[in-house]
């Protein structure tokens, strides 16, 4: 069985192919895409065409969702499997969404809440995962100079988000800033409900949008809903980065962190920032080997659980993590991972477990083991396959 897999560039992308070709399946690679990052739409759209026509395929298949692929295989009748590995996708609000060729799979339930009605039967709420067999090799090989080097009390790989943060240009008067900066504020407070755009109305949400220079504008194919993007696209970015700023600057002033961005970090002169991490070779040393892995969860991701917390625990990392809603459905906390609900119970947490080394490496052996039985890439595409061609 040959299947087709459009690839942009996904760090997902390589280990979902190991799994796809490990349950036997014969995989096509398109990565024009990833070589020309200035490709139209029109322009993949006749390249992937070209290939679909040619010869059988039992389906299609990207990470994200791609609405001028979904139209290509409406018109061949092939079906066309997205796995959403991040969020907001503005994608899903193409009007493509509603093809009867979709199996659309949502880490987020929030998310398939908000998307099912349009596809009713073919969008499908399912967790991400871990590919161990990739890690457990590397980690395997690690010398003692590796663990050395990439050792951590605490660590934290990721931005944050102040150069992501298109919201920080926006001119906003007395009134608009201080009703921006309650929902900021009052969203830091709570954990495991992101209550953002129920805070805005349709004019408020136009009315901020139109503060922000170069604003994303909704194609004429998309169903436009500015409050959602407003608040996904724009304000959560700007609470993530209060979060991470405010979280690393407390946890720094206290303990030895490290930081693996690219981020400026002057702001935090007690924190030690390491540069960058390579995703595939030194990513996973750093979850091993650090006594603490940090997950500060982006609040564009509204109940579901990040790729990070599968990361760091399919290396054997111990892991404390944000409070989310769908933590509990797939990870027993305390016993898989540690939650915190606010950042002086992450202090807490952090002193605690870096003195209680015992607890600590059992969490974190639990957590693994959740992974390799529950939540590799290789159970995770039998599972979207199996929910993509029920049997009949």
């Amino acid at each position: 069985m040959k299947i087709y897999i459009y690839r942009y560039g996904s760090l997902c992308e390589p280990d979902i192919i190991d799994a796809f070709k490990h349950i036997g399946l014969e995989v096509y690679e398109e990565n024009a895409e990833v070589y020309n990052k200035n490709m139209l739409p029109s322009q993949a759209a006749s390249i992937a065409s070209a290939t679909l026509a040619k010869e059988k395929y039992a389906f299609a298949f990207t990470i994200n969702f791609f609405p001028w692929l979904s139209d290509v295989c409406q018109l061949l009748n092939i079906t066309y499997i997205s796995l959403i590995v991040d969020s907001p996708v503005l994608e899903l609000y193409s009007n493509a969404i509603s093809n009867s060729v979709n199996r659309i799979f949502l880490f987020d339930k929030m998310l398939f809440n908000e998307f099912k009605q349009y596809n009713k039967e073919h969008i499908f709420h399912i967790p991400l995962a871990a590919n161990t067999s990739r890690t457990d090799e590397l980690i395997s090989h690690a010398s003692d100079s590796d663990k050395k080097k990439y050792a951590s009390d605490i660590s934290f790989i990721g931005s944050t988000y102040q150069e992501k943060c298109p919201f920080n240009n926006a001119v906003l008067s007395d009134y608009e800033r201080g009703f921006v900066d309650g929902i900021i504020n009052s969203q830091l407070e709570i954990y495991g409900f992101n209550f953002i755009e129920s805070m805005l109305t349709d004019e408020m949400a136009d009315r901020l949008l139109a503060k922000i220079p170069d604003h994303y504008v909704f194609p004429a194919s998309f169903r436009a809903n500015n409050k959602a993007l407003v608040a996904q696209y724009y304000l959560s970015v700007k609470v993530a980065e209060q979060e991470r700023l405010r979280a690393l600057r407390l946890l720094s002033d206290s303990f030895n962190v490290d930081i693996y961005t690219g981020s400026d970090t002057g702001s935090m002169p007690n924190i030690n920032n390491r540069g960058f991490a390579k995703s595939l070779t030194e990513m996973p040393l750093i979850f091993n080997n650090s006594k603490i892995n940090l997950n500060i969860t982006a609040k564009s991701i509204r109940s579901g659980l990040s790729l990070r917390i599968f990361d760091v625990l399919g290396c054997g990392g111990f892991l404390i993590t944000n409070y989310q809603a769908e933590l509990p459905e797939f990870f027993e906390i305390g016993k898989d991972l540690v939650a915190y609900e606010s950042l002086e119970h992450l202090q807490e947490l952090c002193a605690y477990y870096l003195a209680h080394e015992d607890e600590r490496l059992e969490i974190a052996q639990h957590g693994y083991e959740t992974i390799k039985k529950h939540h590799t890439y290789n159970i995770r595409v039998l599972q979207i396959i199996e929910k993509s061609f029920p049997a009949r």
